[in-house]
């Protein structure tokens, strides 16, 4: 028991960026515990995957028809079977929409800790230090916690590229489970944007506000700024939840993922699960009058002017004369 094993996310087709941090820090954790970088791949048809896993050394392929598309009791019990048949000292799972699915109900099943929110990690003797964010990331825990354990990591807390190279890739083919063949969940469909919908992903600039924008009588100033800097308007979950912008502007776990040159982030606090969908952006700008606010530990330039004289000011700088 000294391995690192790493659940690897994906669309069917491609790796989610949070499996790439995941085997750049497996690697750092198995340097330290004396054993390898284990990737779980669990799909359909798992090649398109594999073809990308070089940073693991060993990949481990689950292929059943059962696990076509997302299904968390399929997924679950994949995790949990791989778990106990390679008894890895850490496991890794994303702190994302599926990880909020999977690492509880595998750690429960197999009877190991859980460590969630992580933004930190490193070995210490048997032991792994982790240090977790805390109430939308105004507080950091430390936790010391004795292997096997299971860990879920915040997106952004690590870089991607330490996860594209450096292992062995060798293939190793895993039976499904047999509890696959009795599934109690199948999925029905997925839903998506339509064609002609508006797509922030796409965009290259985005002014987002959060709950410091006061009420949706106040969005009109973040919708000027976006128009005068030819950005798109996005929105944290709490602006959406109240109704203020529609559910397609949202940035964050539970939204959207955006990846533009420029991102400015206008009273959002920058809670993990809105950090979660914009931690990829070229620049960041936070403007927040809490000086202690999380954003400013991931903004490249910020201020904690009040918005309500920023906003005007600059979108009047950035207008045409005349």
């Amino acid at each position: 028991m000294s391995g690192v094993l790493v659940y690897v996310e994906s669309d069917g087709e491609r790796v989610a960026p949070i499996s790439f941090e995941l085997l750049g820090l497996a690697r750092q954790l198995a340097d330290s515990l004396g054993g390898d970088v284990e990737a779980l791949v669990a799909s359909a048809d798992p090649s398109p995957l594999v073809r990308e896993l070089g940073g693991a050394d060993t990949i481990l392929e689950v292929t059943s028809p059962a696990l076509a598309g997302y299904l968390p009791e399929a997924q679950e019990m994949v995790l949990v079977d791989a778990i106990r048949t390679r008894d890895p000292a850490v496991v890794l799972v994303g702190y994302t929409s599926a990880g909020l699915d999977l690492a509880a109900g595998a750690a429960t099943a197999t009877a190991r800790p859980l460590v969630a929110y992580c933004v930190g990690l490193k070995v210490d003797g048997s032991d792994v230090i982790g240090d977790s964010q805390l109430y939308g990331g105004k507080l950091l825990a430390t936790t010391r916690t004795p292997a096997p354990a299971v860990f879920s990591v915040v997106a952004g807390s690590f870089p991607e590229a330490a996860g594209h190279a450096g292992g062995r890739g060798e293939p190793v083919v895993m039976a499904p489970p047999a509890g696959l063949a009795q599934l109690r969940s199948r999925v029905l469909g997925t839903t998506g944007t339509g064609a002609g919908t508006l797509d922030i992903t796409k965009a290259e600039r985005v002014v987002s506000v959060g709950r410091g924008i006061g009420g949706p009588d106040n969005i009109e100033l973040a919708e000027e700024l976006a128009a005068a800097m030819g950005a798109e308007l996005g929105a944290s979950r709490p602006v959406v939840d109240s109704g203020w912008l529609p559910k397609e502007r949202q940035v964050g776990k539970s939204g959207m993922t955006v990846k533009p040159k420029l991102y400015m982030a206008v009273g959002i606090s920058g809670a993990p699960e809105h950090l979660e969908g914009m931690h990829d952006a070229g620049l960041v700008i936070a403007v927040n009058t809490d000086g202690n606010a999380p954003i400013f530990k991931v903004a490249d330039y910020g201020t904690t002017c009040d918005l309500f004289d920023l906003l005007p000011a600059i979108t009047a700088l950035l207008k045409p004369v005349g």
